[in-house]
């Protein structure tokens, strides 16, 4: 007889969390978020004017080289 009354119990509890979290999700979601108002200046501005500097011809490295270079241990490598 108890087991069932704390059945019931904890069922209306559960309920009860759901339908409060549902009433908190309308409440603090019914606000008109959606609409953002956007508003410019009327006067159109021009921006900061960039320069580009060209790559230079030549690349640096035609071959990568290791700093350093280490031994194979025996058995490995020719």
């Amino acid at each position: 007889m108890i087991s069932q009354k704390l059945k019931v119990v904890s069922a209306a509890v559960g309920a009860s969390a759901v339908v409060a979290m549902g009433a908190l999700t309308v409440a603090l979601s019914s606000g008109d978020s959606g609409s953002t108002t956007f508003v410019s200046d009327p006067h159109m501005t021009m921006g900061e004017t960039s320069t580009v500097e060209k790559a230079g011809t030549e690349v640096e490295t035609s071959v990568a080289v290791p700093e350093h270079t280490a031994e194979p241990p025996d058995g490995f490598g020719p």
